[in-house]
């Protein structure tokens, strides 16, 4: 059996002496896409600290593979207003080589802002940046938070596409925090739903008939998701413009049931 890339066995954090973080378990390898899920103040991001290893775990045991490489997506990038920064400076910033920065800024698909000012970018151009510069240190492992963060909703849909993509293309896992459910419904291998402990944990498919999840999102939340099967006839490009099966920019037709 292959090696997991990350391991956590009831992993418990505290502040000021309650849990936030309680007794949780998970494992990721290659190839899976796992989506931690659940309401404000759940644990999520301490989650995902402990598992960077920038937080402190009380209890349990937070297991990486040997020599596993970890790139990072934070919710969002924040930056002084007032200091210039192009791209290619805050790509050659994470350490890697130029030519190295320019392909990945190429597979996320904004290879063509490498002059331009980091605090000129849309949304959707930022979170391809911190994107790209997660994949420039060719990661066994992505973590995102909120990588759809500012993103508009076809945008979001195209971006959860490219990650996927990238899933498949390096052989990594992937291990991210979302609140855009009906995205990540279809984004996504397993959900883990968390509220301080692990309320309920599996496919897309059979997690929103959960009672824990119902609990969690209430009723309608979980019926909606239910019945949601989203089918694309078309594409969208960077900005979240509808461009069809023949390039056409159009309108964006869905089909839900």
């Amino acid at each position: 059996m292959t090696e997991p890339l990350v391991q956590l066995e009831q992993v418990t954090v505290e502040f000021d002496g309650r849990p936030v973080v309680d007794r949780v378990s998970l494992k990721a390898g290659r190839g899976d896409i796992i989506t931690i899920i659940g309401p404000n103040g759940a644990g999520k991001t301490t989650l995902i600290k402990a598992i960077l290893g920038i937080q402190k775990v009380h209890q349990g045991k937070v297991s990486l593979a040997t020599g596993l490489v970890i790139g990072y997506v934070p919710q969002q990038l924040l930056l002084e207003a007032t200091l210039p920064l192009s791209v290619r400076r805050f790509m050659l910033l994470s350490g890697q080589p130029l030519d190295e920065c320019e392909a990945a800024l190429k597979r996320t698909g904004v290879h063509h802002l490498l002059d331009a000012s980091v605090h000129h970018l849309s949304g959707g151009e930022k979170q391809r940046l911190l994107l790209a510069r997660a994949l420039a240190r060719k990661p066994d492992l992505l973590v995102l938070d909120e990588p759809a963060q500012g993103v508009d909703i076809n945008g979001q849909a195209a971006l959860y596409q490219l990650i996927r993509e990238l899933r498949d293309d390096l052989d990594c896992g992937v291990i991210m925090i979302s609140h855009d459910l009906h995205l990540v419904m279809a984004a996504t291998d397993k959900v883990i739903c968390l509220n301080q402990h692990v309320c309920c944990s599996g496919y897309p498919a059979d997690i929103s008939q959960d009672p824990a999840f119902i609990d969690t999102f209430g009723h309608q939340v979980a019926d909606s998701l239910a019945v949601y099967h989203h089918h694309h006839n078309h594409s969208h490009n960077l900005h979240g413009d509808v461009v069809s099966r023949t390039g056409a920019e159009g309108a964006c037709n869905h089909d839900h049931h």
